[in-house]
């Protein structure tokens, strides 16, 4: 009897030992149905709208597919210094991947870890960034979809130019966002060879906002948003003004639209959340690794244009536009 005791307690003792090898292994787990469960970490530097509509995105892609996700969903409310605790936890809890939305949420990801697969979207320069060393080709453990067209800021440029010729184009962003700048001197550099002007106001924070926009009354004869998220975070303070001002109003991408912008060309930010999904699952599934995916471009942009907002912000219609734009309603 006492060796039939002994002989239990050590088929016991293995069983842990193998349960905790499997726990420490950093494998997948099991779920309840015996299929594999996945951990995704999921940081998102704010939340508005066009960030929201990529993470849906992400999570539809994963959803159709079949996957088992437990998701942990971290927003560092537009502050830097909650990159790096959140990106930190993610590495200590071992996620199978980490979904990066936004340029300084993806670079936190970068500096907490290079074995963790990443995938990121709503980055706007993943190369200037230092997250891939070119559109060709993923970095050592990151890839994704970046949300910006090359020709969207040249196409914008243009629609300015052709629409509203001479005119002081107001630019309100932080400085301190990398994927800004860039905007920024690529909205410069399409504008050199037209008839408008850029007129500049850097904020720190959202609510430096409303002020760094009412400076520009009577010098900007128009208002261009770029893909800032410290500003598209407080975008209805720049919509009061243009309405109140009669300042048309042009944006980064639809979704601004929908909050009272005139006119973007621009994605949709659920499709390239979409998109990063996908590259997810291949990742995840082990179908591919992260080398094989390289960065990708959004697949196309076209004109969007708000007629609400535009009537709100006294622009005068131009019928051409019936034919080339996509219309969006201002949420109600």
């Amino acid at each position: 009897m006492r060796k039939l005791i002994l002989v239990i307690a050590m088929i016991g003792l293995i069983f842990l030992a193998a349960c905790e090898s499997n726990e420490d292994s950093g494998d997948p787990a099991t779920s309840a149905e015996g299929g594999t469960k996945y951990t995704v970490g999921a940081s998102q530097y704010v939340e508005h709208p066009s960030l929201d509509n990529a993470y849906k995105g992400f999570q539809a892609a994963l959803d159709e597919a079949g996957l088992d996700v437990e998701y942990d969903l971290q927003s560092a409310q537009n502050d830097q210094n909650n990159i790096k605790p959140i990106s930190d936890g993610f590495v200590a809890d071992e996620v199978d991947l980490i979904f990066a939305n936004a340029t300084p949420s993806a670079l936190g990801a970068l500096q907490a870890t290079t074995e963790i697969p990443i995938v990121f979207t709503s980055v706007t320069d993943a190369v200037g960034a230092g997250l891939v060393p070119s559109m060709e080709e993923a970095g050592g453990n990151v890839t994704g979809v970046v949300d910006l067209h090359p020709d969207a800021i040249k196409e914008t440029v243009k629609f300015i130019d052709a629409n509203f010729p001479d005119a002081k184009v107001g630019m309100v962003y932080n400085a301190g966002e990398q994927n800004s700048v860039s905007q920024v001197d690529a909205v410069k550099a399409a504008a050199e060879e037209t008839s408008i002007e850029i007129v500049e106001r850097t904020v720190a924070n959202s609510a430096e906002v409303q002020q760094a926009t009412t400076t520009l009354v009577g010098e900007a004869d128009l208002l261009y948003i770029i893909t800032d998220n410290t500003v598209v975070s407080a975008l209805e303070s720049v919509v009061g003004v243009a309405n109140e001002q009669d300042i048309p109003l042009i944006v980064g991408e639809p979704d601004s639209l929908g909050r009272g912008g005139f006119a973007t060309f621009g994605i949709d930010y659920y499709s390239i959340g979409y998109r990063a999904g996908e590259m997810a699952v291949d990742i995840l599934t082990g179908e591919k690794s992260v080398s094989d995916i390289p960065a990708e471009y959004p697949p196309e942009i076209q004109l969007f244009i708000n007629k609400e907002a535009a009537e709100e912000q006294g622009v005068e219609w131009n019928d051409e536009w019936d034919e080339t734009a996509e219309f969006v309603e201002t949420a109600k």
